[in-house]
């Protein structure tokens, strides 16, 4: 009998501030775990976050702090999953959590690290008066974390000192900004004030145009200034009307609108069903049913060392693969498959049904993932395009995630993914991407296959970030073989509409 582990959702996940995470725990291979102890723990055993036992949820050891914000959903138990949803995420919840299965003859568990973002308030800019001939300006914004980096620029993107700056954290462990500068006068100038999430990777920016220096400006300045909140009023509460009108009668799965018995919208317009009557239906949790839906499609994904640049490095258990510290990253002698991608392939082949495979990616700041053609060209410099036999998305410099479809396509994510989840439905001709940590599909590239396809990993070299993670595959329940149906419904597996940001001409990766 093969050895029983216990599979959570990762080493890290990375949930945002007010909204629901879930830690979804299985048995490898799949058993039944209705008569188990089931307990999810925070750093230690003892700190339990919520208990199942005797086929009920008790809730009587429950640490103080979750107490009313969790959510135990048991429907795939009898297969040894369960998931637990912990609603309104704050900064305090960040740290080690855990998850158990005991038995009278078994005993196992899983842990992880649950990272914590806040991605607060638009930035606003406020005058504070005249002085010496500029204009002091103040900037604020709330609802941060962790402590956010703020920034004044000039219409030429130059850095402008701050005359004051205070940035303070609030009981809930949120932060809030204040910072003021001066700015002289200038004609048809700009000034900006941008906030980042240094772990979201993303920034908020408010920019105020300055039309010239003479009284008369100083009029229009002050007139635009005092009628700018009325008119955000105005159009927020248009807004506000118009979304909360839709919301109630559909609720938006991808781009398809639906109405199905049983489910209901959350505040957020998605799909959702009540878990537990003890929950109003504001705290539904959004359910990933298409990367729920690919998940029972795992197989054991390992890598070739055959097909590695020499500038990688492979773990022993062939599911690891990292850039070695130092290698060169283009290797033009020798034996190698490679000349220019520092990349290495799957040793498995797939050339017809559903396969779905997950890979860990950290908080690592350039990858790439996908699937590339066994027979395809992988020396010189390729574009990574699937006219050139390449279905892979990418990241870069920790902020921007893409796909070549075939030009070049931004994809902007909810979540900054530490896990990926990738479904090849080799006679639908469709491979598609999604972001694990909150179970929201990203991307899906439709085509033809013409041969047996690899999975595709690419660490790319190590560009001194502080989080050079590896990438792995990580282990799933495989259930076996799965056999295409005639009648399969794959509607959940269409594609999102592309972003409008895609830029032509762009160079081939290498």
């Amino acid at each position: 009998m093969d050895e029983v582990k216990v599979l959570g959702p990762g080493e890290s996940m990375l949930a945002l501030v007010g909204e629901t995470v879930e830690f979804q725990c299985h048995l490898s291979p799949y058993q039944d775990a209705e008569h188990m102890e089931i307990r999810w723990f925070r750093t230690q055993v003892s700190n339990v976050v919520y208990l199942y036992q005797k086929q009920q949820g008790l809730s009587d050891p429950q640490m103080p702090e979750f107490r009313n914000r969790t959510i135990f959903e048991a429907n795939d138990i009898i297969d040894g999953s369960v998931t637990l949803h912990i609603l309104s995420v704050t900064p305090s919840d960040e740290g080690q959590y855990g998850c158990r299965f005991l038995s009278h003859d078994f005993s196992g568990e899983a842990m992880w690290e649950l990272e914590v973002a806040g991605l607060g308030s638009d930035p606003l800019i406020s005058l504070e008066g005249f002085n010496e001939g500029g204009i002091r300006l103040r900037c604020s914004s709330s609802g941060w974390y962790p402590k956010p980096k703020v920034q004044w620029r000039d219409h030429q993107g130059h850095c402008l000192p701050p005359e004051s700056e205070a940035i303070i954290q609030n009981a809930q462990g949120l932060f809030s900004l204040n910072t003021s500068v001066t700015v002289q006068g200038g004609a048809h100038s700009n000034v900006s004030c941008s906030v980042q999430n240094p772990l979201l990777a993303q920034k908020k920016e408010f920019v105020l145009r300055i039309a010239g220096r003479t009284s008369p400006w100083k009029k229009a300045f002050l007139g635009t200034l005092a009628a700018l909140p009325l008119s955000l009023a105005v159009l927020t509460i248009l807004a506000l009307q118009y979304f909360y009108k839709k919301r109630k009668t559909d609720c938006t799965v991808g781009l398809e609108k639906v109405r199905r018995p049983g489910w209901r919208c959350n505040q957020k317009g998605r799909l959702g069903r009540q878990l537990d009557k003890g929950f109003p239906e504001s705290h539904t949790p959004a359910i990933g049913h298409e990367w729920r839906a690919a998940q029972q499609y795992a197989v054991d994904v390992t890598l070739d060392p055959t097909t590695a640049h020499l500038s990688l490095e492979i773990s022993d258990d062939l599911k690891s693969v990292s850039s070695r510290p130092g290698a060169p990253s283009l290797v033009v002698h020798g034996p190698q498959r490679f000349s220019e991608q520092t990349c290495v392939l799957s040793r498995e082949r797939f050339c017809s049904g559903r396969h779905y495979w997950e890979v860990h990616v950290g908080r690592r700041s350039r990858w790439f993932l996908g699937a590339c053609l066994e027979s395809v060209e992988r020396s010189g410099s390729v574009r990574l395009s699937p006219a050139a036999g390449y279905w892979v998305m990418g990241l870069w410099n920790s902020c921007e995630y893409f796909v070549l479809d075939p030009q070049r396509v931004a994809l902007t994510l909810r979540v900054p993914p530490r896990r990926m989840g990738i479904l090849l439905d080799y006679e639908a001709g469709k491979l598609s991407f999604f972001n694990a940590s909150d179970g929201s599909h990203i991307f899906t590239f439709t085509d033809t296959f013409s041969g047996a396809l690899c999975a595709y990993f690419r660490p790319r070299a190590h560009d001194g970030s502080e989080h050079p993670d590896p990438l792995t595959i990580c282990s799933l329940p495989v259930r076996g073989p799965h056999v295409l149906e005639e009648d399969d419904n794959d509607n959940w597996l269409q594609p999102y509409e592309p972003f409008d940001t895609a830029w032509a001409g762009d160079e081939a990766l290498s």
